[in-house]
């Protein structure tokens, strides 16, 4: 990925925000479309492909590793894949930009082929551990050599045939998970992962979409025993990618706090392990409605309908940290609008993404005038009862699409205009982020 240079933007107070939008595709399903196509025997295809930077670096690995992938007019994908075991050794390093989705899922799938590949990123990504991932990998007999730290660049040997695995998820990721998972496609026997608390299962369901022999089941405390049989032959399938949840949490908060505003989001993805933040909003009196609820590729979907509404705090619940970890960014901001104290705990992993999440958001939400107490594993915020926030500051972007996308959304329920150092961040995720947000005020 090549350095830009920076793209400082500043956001103000809106007038209500009007109109119907349709997001770009969900991430995390992106990504797990092009790496199946690419093990598929045969041609696959999809649409509605996030066409950002991040899921662009994992249609480079894949190519890089042999598959075929073509975008065609209209933004149709074609992907011819290599089948499982078929991966070929790339000539040069992998570059993940800023994707740590890419990368730990992509060390999962070289960790049982015999090739070895290098991995590297930009500076945000080159100081997120991948310790997690490296353990349950070399367990299966990966080789793996990494930078301290256990961080990139890394060099990954893969293992051919690689060892059957039971593995017990330490923390709740749905990238470990899919890591071993994915691993466990080239490996003899059965490879199981055990998760005590759920995660997004996108991995689960495309995995069995394309065939795979996979598994679920849910023993008596609710823990999810995850269990697939290794050496697959995956069939090519043809995909409709729905819209990312993630992103249109940006849009949802955007219209419950901009007075007057009623915004209505097509194709949402809704699947219960990414739907968190949409019943977090609807407790704090949020009016979201769900319009044409259905199920496209397996993945339930729906129009939202969002209405400005008169939030109030309330205490989250931790368990649904999972089920929105990638949202609590946005949700802080709509804390700070509220009526009375939102409470959050259990969100050590906000500390370990693109930035300390809990960090910069807690120092940037003071900046632009929010009350805000920063505890060891979450936020305490005082709400204004719906009154703008002063604003007029400066936020560093700490290379992350989020706090960036936060934080534009945050000035549009400002008194002075909220400047962040750096947009180019978006496009790792949300390539039109501003132009979407920009036709709403309109």
């Amino acid at each position: 990925m090549t350095d830009q240079s920076p793209s400082p933007r500043s956001f103000s107070a809106a007038a209500p925000l009007q109109g119907r939008i349709a997001i770009p595709g969900d991430k995390s399903i992106s990504h797990r479309a092009l790496m199946l196509s690419a093990l598929a025997v045969g041609t696959s295809r999809v649409t509605g492909l996030l066409e950002g930077h991040d899921v662009l670096a994992t249609a480079a690995a894949m190519r890089a590793m042999g598959a075929g992938i073509e975008r065609r007019d209209g933004g149709e994908w074609v992907i011819d894949g290599v089948g499982v075991g078929g991966l070929l050794q790339p000539r040069a390093a992998l570059d993940m930009g800023n994707s740590g989705t890419s990368t730990r899922l992509l060390m999962g799938l070289v960790a049982s082929h015999p090739i070895t590949a290098t991995f590297v990123g930009d500076a945000s990504l080159s100081g997120r551990p991948m310790g997690r991932v490296i353990d349950p990998l070399s367990a299966m007999g990966a080789d793996i050599t990494a930078s301290p730290g256990g961080r990139l660049p890394l060099m990954v040997r893969g293992l051919a045939p690689a060892i059957p695995l039971s593995y017990r998820l330490p923390v709740a990721s749905a990238q470990v998970k899919s890591a071993v998972l994915l691993a466990g496609l080239n490996t003899p026997g059965i490879t199981e992962v055990i998760e005590p608390v759920p995660t997004r299962d996108h991995s689960e369901r495309m995995l069995k979409g394309f065939g795979a022999d996979l598994s679920v089941e849910a023993d008596a405390g609710g823990t999810r025993h995850i269990r697939i049989r290794g050496e697959a032959e995956l069939a090519p399938q043809t995909i409709v990618v729905p819209g990312d949840p993630s992103s249109a949490a940006f849009f949802i908060v955007a219209a419950l706090i901009v007075p007057g505003s009623e915004v209505t989001i097509a194709n949402v993805g809704l699947n219960p392990t990414r739907a968190g933040l949409v019943e977090v909003l609807k407790a704090m009196g949020g009016d979201i409605e769900l319009i044409d609820a259905r199920t496209v590729g397996g993945e339930p979907v729906a129009d939202l309908r969002v209405r400005h509404s008169a939030l109030k705090g309330i205490d989250v619940d931790p368990a649904v940290a999972p089920s929105m970890i990638d949202e609590f960014p946005i949700l802080f901001v709509a804390a700070a609008l509220a009526e009375g104290r939102t409470t959050t705990t259990g969100l050590d992993e906000l500390r370990v993404k693109e930035s300390d999440r809990l960090a910069v958001m807690a120092t940037g939400l003071k900046a632009i005038g929010a009350r805000v107490a920063e505890s060891e594993d979450g936020l305490v915020i005082d709400g204004t009862g719906g009154n703008l926030l002063p604003g007029g500051a400066g936020i560093a972007d700490h290379l992350d699409h989020r706090i960036c996308m936060s934080f534009a959304i945050a000035g549009l329920a400002s008194k002075a205009p909220v400047t962040i150092d750096d947009m180019a961040p978006v496009a790792t995720s949300f390539p039109g982020f501003e132009a979407l947000l920009e036709s709403l005020r309109r």
